[in-house]
């Protein structure tokens, strides 16, 4: 492997686990003041357990065909990869075989690290913590872990589905899951009359820079290589979350007469849910489309749990399951042929 290009991913991975701190303060400034120190713990928590399971089992099983070669990780358009890389048996250092690195089996483990983090949004105030320390193990090994096949060289990648940094492996994966899991636990006490407003939004901004800065290598470190499909995607990322963002806070000026704080977090965060998956695949004034319709949807959809009776306590549900919708639907749009 080009060491320019190890350099690269490297830093990435870093990048993407800086953003579960970001996110537990996000979640943190967003809930109640008395749940702040578990919803800490929760993602802490992600990326102690999920980082152990990748490396034991859970990589070896995820693992796609390196250039469509189905001696490594099964033929493309199955389920399920297999053992052969379990214990990180055969990852090369160097990749001179062409194979996968450790700078790679890194870089995606962080991947699997703050996928179920996202989930905790979503059951704040309604799961203990020994629950959840079973939890995110059990759904990163018998859900993420074959969606993630499925995705990038399973039966979906077979039929054409594209989704060049996690849009619908980790965004839209961990909505349908935090939606499953509110619908289970039921709704939180007094909710929705008692409304639970942020209980600091300085965390929330914070947390907010920390998830923007961390997505650029989210997203460019995708590209596994310091080329230019990495600088195209960390230039989508920036505009696509500004865009958003602007949008969220023009919508709510319009329909509720003032922006908030809130909500120009909740807009950058949909923009970069958004061009996730698209990150790698758009170019010119495509990111900013992409930004200010995700924008736009994401500020309707978190007020339709109230409709729906749903506690999505801090829309994760409106926020990364819609936004990443949008995203995937919106390459057909904007994508290069």
């Amino acid at each position: 492997m080009d060491s320019g290009n190890a350099a690269w991913i490297l830093v990435s991975a870093a990048m993407v686990l800086f953003m579960t701190p970001g996110l537990a303060l996000f979640y943190g400034g967003m809930d109640r003041g008395r749940n702040v120190l578990n919803m800490l713990m929760m993602n802490f928590y992600c990326i102690l357990i999920v980082p152990i399971v990748w490396v034991v089992v859970g990589f070896s099983l995820a693992q796609v065909p390196f250039q469509n070669d189905p001696e490594t990780g099964g033929a493309i358009g199955s389920l399920i990869g297999n053992f052969d890389a379990a214990f990180l048996r055969d990852i090369a250092i160097t990749g001179e075989d062409g194979g996968f690195t450790l700078s790679t089996v890194a870089f995606l483990g962080m991947f699997a690290a703050i996928t179920p983090a996202l989930i905790s949004g979503a059951v704040a105030d309604r799961m203990k913590f020994s629950t959840w320390a079973i939890f995110v193990p059990v759904w990163s090994l018998l859900v993420y872990v074959p969606v993630f096949k499925w995705v990038y060289g399973g039966w979906l990648f077979e039929r054409g589905s594209i989704d060049f940094a996690g849009g619908t492996a980790i965004h839209v994966n961990a909505g349908i899951a935090a939606l499953a899991c509110v619908l289970v636990l039921g709704k939180r006490k007094g909710w929705p009359q008692e409304g639970h407003p942020p209980h600091s939004m300085p965390l929330v901004m914070i947390g907010t820079g920390i998830l923007w800065f961390g997505w650029f290598g989210f997203n460019a470190g995708s590209a596994l290589a310091a080329n230019g499909q990495a600088v195209q995607a960390f230039m989508n990322t920036f505009l696509a979350a500004a865009a958003a963002g602007l949008a969220w806070v023009v919508v709510e000026w319009l329909r509720d007469g003032h922006p908030t704080n809130l909500g120009a977090a909740s807009g950058i965060v949909a923009g970069l849910v958004a061009i996730t998956p698209a990150a790698g695949y758009v170019s010119g004034m495509s990111p900013i489309f992409i930004g200010l319709i995700a924008g736009v949807v994401c500020c309707y959809a978190v007020k339709l749990k109230t409709k729906a009776g749903y506690d999505d306590a801090l829309d994760v549900v409106g926020v990364h399951l819609v936004g990443g919708l949008v995203g995937s639907l919106l390459i057909g749009f904007f994508s290069n042929p």
